[in-house]
């Protein structure tokens, strides 16, 4: 199957063509034959053009294209109406069989493309030109599914368990970590070699098979032989070395240079490396480098490394829309005028690039090789194949293009040597593919100029050390994901110098904001775009106003581009599940920037060209949402819940508090129903004996009661924190006390991001909670039902901070925040928009309360909510946004953006 990334090339090239003018009155069916070849499919073998018919009315019809049972495709001139094409297409429909019905309607007019999907009752529509951002959802021509397809392809995961396997009976060995990393990369390019022909066909397998014994017991010294080779030029080998040696060419010391240890191998570990022959490494892509690297390492030691290497996917989210896409414009206002492209192609070759966490060199390979395929087809506009070849002018005479364009920077040894590889590795395939074009095969062997790879720490070396700023392009990449509590004192030490000595929360920064500000000083005075790959919690909570109120202020940065939260997906073993962010920035602000939304965030990104783009990537005002002490509007109180300090003397499950009160019965009137987070959203049960307010003289005649006192006294006694010592004088208090006198409302400070709304619910004063759940005194049903709508809830996963994935529901910013519906605004109808909210909050109770049995994870379960629940809910947010004026058809994006507007008037005003 043709892969994803070949399929897009293809797309881009095709689109090039059909809007060249001579090719605007073309027939459709020269159109539709290249346009299925994109895909790898012959039209031909598939499907029928002008497709015999007798339609509905009794006359007769010609389908331009119809492939049974899958697609029909209509054709109309330039400019003409698709709508008339589709109802063309349906009419078509009578005429056929049950089993000739398609599932798919395509309609163009070589300007635009429709595609209808009859099954789910979707169609889009884009430009020709977007072709290229649209064939996934083509995907079903040449055997992908339409909804989703897969990441990882199948060559390139197969060699990377292939070479786990053969790295695992080597370390069996005992064979050192140095030694047998160099050893493996060398493998690997040998493997690459013998199917990519710099060496002859297969010679490497053949030399294994002939000159290695079947025990394996020669086949570590025969390497290693074979590796000196490799490294000598032809001229200055032993004339009477071994004939099957001779004949491996020259590649030089970039590879096969160091010295390293002898190696004794057995049986297992040549079979496994003759299993490894087999296969054919010249269908590898990029990707194999991050994956071979995960796939031989542990899980508690991809974990340390913060190892999250980047899908091919995942790294054009980044290429695209920061260089690869204008690129690709200039390429075609320059395609018909040879000076241009000339000038065009010499600008490519001016083009440098930075990847400053470059793992096993992923984005610099994908981005070479992306290069290379449009320089292609700048030769091939600038010299027609069947009039000039290699042989002609040579390939460094066509290809201007090198890998010493590129630098990286990767602080483990490893993934460097890897990447240094793979950028040689990414040259031959170039290299293939040009010479596929012009005639004659050709390799840069032996090996040159190579990309600069730097084994270093990113944040402690001097980045324009590697390379100037005034020559630099583009800095791209994936920076490593830790999060402020899980960094060990040495990365907590790099991150804090990179940031102003005496900075306020630094200590809250996740580790990838050290690059951020890294890139964002490198960067001043030039035109340099960034892109880089980031967990979604630098977008989120306490970090956003600390991390970009720096950048913006100190480095004057503009977000030109970002995707806004997808979940992670890579090609590496074990995949780390992460939801993550893509951001564009320079110091230019951008005339137009762009917003790449996710409908599912596991799913296709939607392009939306906007106005702004800000910290928390919403196209709104460029504010910062800070901790507040007190609401922003007019709203009561939110606090924390109690904290005991008691070591659990004072927390009882049902059966522990039936035996106590059956020993102590007179401390009945002491115990409230106690919940924490966990209790609340799951329905179960715990109590607490809570003294707080007690009169001494009965405690006194509570001997088990005392007991408990004693324990939490002396537990507290303990304790090196001054505060809890101090609280060891009053053993009946809490640490922090929150006790209603009347019902009151609870929000949990974490809960699943899962669950389209926080569960909350209103609580008698005979209940208390802990300090994981929020409390607010005063709160009213109107209260309640503005909180526990969609219009709470997208600010809340807007600006609040996560826990792993979950909601980390922040009081000071969150709550404190929160742009209440607009009461000014309203005037006389406040009152009538409250007390629908309060109808509609009041009907979310009682479907609750239909279910009696049922808790409330049960209840807020995506899977298991109550169509009764979905129902009230839906109508309270009616409630709720037309006491805002907010049109609830309109888009989460479309609601940020109006939540940020109303929170910038609430500041202007307040200030």
């Amino acid at each position: 199957m043709i892969s994803l990334n070949e399929i897009r090339s293809r797309a881009r090239a095709f689109t090039i063509e059909w809007k060249e003018e001579e090719r605007e009155d073309a027939e459709a069916k020269s159109f539709w034959d290249e346009f299925f070849n994109i895909f790898g499919v012959s039209r031909r073998r598939v499907a029928s053009f002008e497709y015999f018919v007798h339609k509905q009315d009794g006359a007769q019809g010609f389908v331009d294209v119809l492939w049974k049972g899958v697609m029909l495709a209509e054709h109309k001139s330039k400019g003409m109406s698709l709508d008339k094409a589709y109802t063309q297409a349906k009419d078509y429909f009578p005429g056929l069989k049950d089993a000739e019905l398609p599932r798919y309607v395509v309609v163009s007019d070589f300007a635009r493309i429709r595609l209808y999907d009859l099954e789910e009752g979707t169609q889009d529509e884009f430009p020709l030109d977007d072709l290229h951002k649209h064939v996934e959802q083509f995907g079903f021509i040449s055997g992908y599914e339409v909804q989703r397809y897969e990441e990882e392809e199948a060559a390139s995961i197969k060699a990377a368990q292939l070479m786990a396997e053969f790295h695992n009976e080597i370390a069996k060995t005992g064979y050192q970590r140095h030694d047998l990393e160099v050893f493996l990369v060398r493998i690997l390019f040998c493997l690459f070699a013998d199917d990519t022909e710099i060496f002859p066909r297969n010679h490497f397998r053949t030399y294994i098979e002939q000159r290695t014994n079947e025990d394996g017991s020669d086949l570590g010294s025969r390497l290693l032989e074979l590796f000196d080779i490799l490294n000598r030029p032809e001229d200055q080998r032993q004339t009477n070395i071994d004939e099957q040696l001779a004949a491996f060419p020259y590649i030089n010391g970039a590879v096969f240079g160091e010295r390293i240890a002898s190696i004794s191998l057995d049986r297992a570990a040549r079979e496994t490396l003759l299993k490894c022959c087999a296969f054919d490494w010249s269908a590898i892509s990029a990707a194999i480098f991050g994956s071979l690297f995960q796939g031989v390492m542990d899980d508690e030691e991809r974990r340390q490394l913060g190892a999250h290497y980047t899908s091919e996917i995942n790294i054009r989210r980044v290429i695209e829309p920061l260089f690869l896409d204008e690129l690709y414009n200039e390429f075609d206002r320059a395609k018909r005028s040879q000076q241009r492209l000339e000038t065009f192609h010499k600008k490519l070759t001016n083009l440098k690039f930075l990847d400053p966490a470059c793992g096993c060199g992923n984005f610099l390979v994908t981005t070479y090789r992306e290069l290379r395929k449009l320089e292609l087809q700048i030769l091939k506009r600038l010299r027609k194949p069947k009039e000039m070849s290699l042989a002609m002018f040579g390939a460094d005479e066509l290809s201007k293009i090198h890998v010493n364009q590129f630098y990286g920077i990767e602080i483990e040894e490893f993934p460097a040597l890897i990447a240094r590889t793979a950028m040689y590795l990414a040259d031959h395939q170039a290299n293939q593919e040009l010479s596929k074009e012009f005639g004659v095969i050709f390799a840069r062997i032996p090996l040159e100029e190579p990309a600069t790879i730097i084994n270093d720490n990113a944040l402690t070396v001097d980045w324009s050390e590697i390379v100037s700023p005034k020559n630099l392009s583009y800095i791209i990449g994936n920076p490593p994901f830790y999060g402020a509590r899980f960094m060990n004192k040495a990365q907590k030490a790099d991150l804090t110098a990179v940031f102003p000595k005496g900075m306020k929360k630094v200590g809250d920064l996740d580790f990838v904001t050290g690059w951020y500000a890294k890139a964002s000083e490198y960067i001043q005075g030039t035109q340099i775009g960034v892109g880089l790959v980031s967990t979604n919690s630098i977008t989120q909570g306490e970090q956003v106003a600390t991390l970009w109120g720096y950048l913006t202020e100190k480095f004057d940065i503009h977000i030109n581009f970002a995707h806004r939260t997808f979940k992670w997906t890579n090609d590496a073993k074990g995949k780390a599940a992460v939801h993550c962010v893509v951001i564009g920035f320079s110091c230019v602000n951008a005339e137009k920037k762009y917003l790449y939304e996710y409908p599912s965030i596991s799913g296709d990104p939607v392009e939306k060209e906007v106005e702004t783009i800000n910290a928390y990537l919403v196209n709104a005002a460029q504010v910062l949402v800070t901790g507040r002490r007190k609401p922003l509007c007019d709203a009561p109180l939110m606090a924390m819940g109690n904290q005991p300090i008691d070591e659990g003397n004072y927390i009882f499950t049902t059966k522990e508090k039936d035996e106590f009160l059956a020993k102590e019965p007179g401390a009945e009137k002491f115990f409230y129903k106690w919940l924490s987070s966990y209790e609340f959203i799951n329905g179960y049960e715990k109590w607490c004996l809570y003294l707080g307010k007690a009169d001494p003289s009965e405690l006194r005649q509570l001997p088990f009661v005392l007991e408990r006192i004693e324990n939490v006294r002396n537990s507290r006694l303990q304790s090196k924190r001054e505060a809890t010592l101090k609280l060891a004088s009053t053993p009946t208090k809490f640490q922090t006390e929150n006790i209603p006198t009347e019902s009151y409302m609870v929000i949990p400070e974490v809960s699943s991001e899962n669950r389209r709304y926080i569960p909350m619910s209103m609580l008698p004063p005979s209940t208390l909670v802990n300090n994981k759940l929020r409390i607010i005194r005063d709160a009213s049903l109107f209260h309640f039902g503005v909180l526990t709508s969609e219009m709470h809830m997208a600010w809340t996963r807007a600006v609040t901070g996560r826990l792993k994935s979950d909601f980390q529901y922040s009081i000071f910013i969150v709550y404190n925040n929160f742009p209440w519906p607009p009461r000014t605004e309203l005037g006389h109808l406040y009152e009538q928009a409250r007390m629908r909210i309060e109808a509609a909050a009041q009907e979310v109770l009682d479907a609750r309360s239909l279910f009696p049995s049922s808790s409330l994870a049960d209840l807020y379960d995506s899977n298991t909510m109550p169509p009764e629940l979905t129902k009230a809910h839906d109508r309270l947010n009616r409630a709720v946004d037309a006491a805002y004026g907010f049109n609830s058809r309109k888009s989460e994006p479309e609601r940020l953006e109006f939540l940020f507007d109303l929170y910038t008037k609430y500041l202007t005003d307040s200030s």
